[in-house]
């Protein structure tokens, strides 16, 4: 993976909705901006039940979109990163399908997970109450087949995201055609996603297990033998994170957001410093993606209550909530929880530029500590271009994660390059991409709680970040043989 900030974009909403306009975009405007570009679902088909996280087919690219071979051409302008939907399928491909018609007769039966096939001596109560599950209810979905037999199917996100068994033979077999695919087609970066929940047991929690990291090993290991890194992505307790990151290639660091957010609003670092002195460093590090801002990693374990210290204490995470909701002016309320169909418990809905009440000196200070903390940055489409909540789409759709889901037109994406909060936001991107002493140490200075001062060196270049939180001077600069580069950012 490269050293560079990567983008992470929808295909479909960002410009023309095509790959090959992505690439145009990648290759003129945005040339040298990226070094690798993540496609969320780029799958068949993109408008499912989740945003492309159901598919029907997850060896085609939708048609609407384009090919694989447009894909190819976009890996040869950037690094190209995909996600491996390892947990589930769309309840509309022709596996399940075929299951749904001819019941345990189908070729497929044992591919998907039933109630009876975790369970089969039955649940007590008990062993149902421990099941996770980041959404309220029971992960289960009753369903009649074509054959009069009724199932009580696993599908721990909705009804329509029917659980795999990813230790059935058909179930190896449909994971190691995407991989194949992939492989050939340029993909030399692939995302597991939800692979937290594939691997259910009775008695357990059915997150997380010593049988999980084993599936994630064996199928990272398949996944390098073909020459594609591994990214997992898991929404957890700040201490299992840590102990997630021993063990696999690339994590995300779902903790930075909401502490940046804590410290931008009430000027004290402490928490986010004593984050940095602890936090895996073999870290995608982000402030906003396609679902929500994260609370889950930064708060008290939920599946352990001898854990119940996070990063940041019950209330004042509450008032981190708040202040989201009322930096929006209400709209992250009307997106959030119980108020929209996506009832995740762990995340707030709101773009991160809303967050900060569309404060451009914090948004860009915020995207500097970002981008100066160890690892692999990655900036989501709407947050590069300084998005707001799209309260239309949310009145639309009625699914909370899409008010940080714009369709960016031509001509918005046009006018947003020319906004001064996204010039200045390149310049911090640039001096990323271009200052060789990212490639070196990197060293949190001692300073006091309403400040931060973060350097990396490499040999004779250097890198600094200084913010008091105060009153959000700053200073960012570099130097190496050429001498020295300071950055100015605009004022709000």
């Amino acid at each position: 993976m490269k050293n560079q900030v990567q983008l992470i974009t929808y295909v479909d909403r960002l410009g023309a909705g095509t790959l090959q306009q992505l690439t145009q975009w990648l290759d003129g405007p945005l040339k040298g901006v990226f070094g690798g570009v993540h496609l969320l679902p780029f799958f068949n088909a993109i408008d499912g039940a989740d945003a492309g996280f159901d598919p029907t087919d997850h060896t085609q690219v939708d048609p609407r979109l384009g090919n694989w071979d447009d894909i190819r051409a976009l890996s040869e302008v950037v690094d190209v990163m995909a996600d491996a939907i390892v947990n589930h399928m769309s309840s509309a491909s022709p596996q399940f399908q075929d299951f749904c018609a001819r019941g345990d007769a189908s070729p497929y039966a044992g591919m998907f997970l039933t109630m009876d096939s975790v369970f089969p001596n039955g649940a007590r109560e008990q062993d149902l109450l421990t099941v996770y599950r980041p959404r309220p209810g029971l992960p289960f979905a009753p369903m009649a087949l074509g054959n009069g037999q009724k199932k009580m199917l696993w599908t721990t996100f909705t009804p329509q995201q029917i659980d795999i068994d990813v230790q059935h033979p058909q179930g190896q077999a449909y994971l190691t055609s995407i991989l194949q695919r992939f492989a050939d087609n340029g993909i030399r970066m692939i995302r597991l996603d939800a692979a937290g929940y594939t691997i259910k047991k009775a008695g357990t929690s059915c997150f997380m297990l010593p049988e999980t990291f084993d599936f994630i090993a064996r199928f990272a290991e398949q996944a390098q033998g073909m020459g594609m890194e591994v990214l997992v992505e898991i929404h957890s307790y700040y201490q299992r994170q840590i102990e997630i990151a021993k063990r696999v290639d690339w994590v995300y660091d779902f903790a930075l957001p909401p502490l940046v957010l804590n410290t931008l609003f009430f000027g004290n670092s402490k928490a986010l410093k004593d984050w940095i002195r602890i936090r895996p460093e073999n870290a995608l590090t982000v402030l906003d993606t396609h679902d929500g801002i994260g609370i889950i990693d930064i708060g008290a374990d939920p599946m352990d209550r001898e854990r119940s210290h996070g990063l940041l204490p019950p209330q004042q995470l509450d008032q981190l909530v708040e202040r989201i909701h009322t930096n929006s002016q209400g709209q992250s309320r009307q997106a959030t929880g119980a108020a929209a169909s996506n009832l995740d418990l762990y995340q707030v809905n709101c773009t991160f530029y809303d967050a900060l009440g569309r404060n451009d000196r914090a948004y860009l200070l915020a995207r500097a500590i970002q981008l100066f903390m160890p690892g692999v940055p990655q900036i989501y489409y709407v947050g590069l271009l300084a998005g707001e909540n799209d309260m239309e789409l949310l009145a639309r759709s009625g699914v909370g994660r899409d008010i940080n889901r714009h369709r960016f037109s031509p001509s918005e994406i046009e006018a947003a390059l020319e906004k001064p909060v996204v010039r200045d936001l390149m310049q911090l991107i640039q001096l990323r991409n271009t200052c060789s002493a990212f490639n070196g140490a990197f060293k949190l200075l001692e300073s006091s709680d309403e400040t931060l001062h973060l350097r990396w060196v490499c040999g004779v270049s250097k890198a600094e970040l200084f913010i008091d939180f105060s009153d959000l001077r700053y200073q960012i600069g570099s130097e190496d043989a050429d001498g020295s580069h300071v950055i100015t950012l605009g004022s709000q």
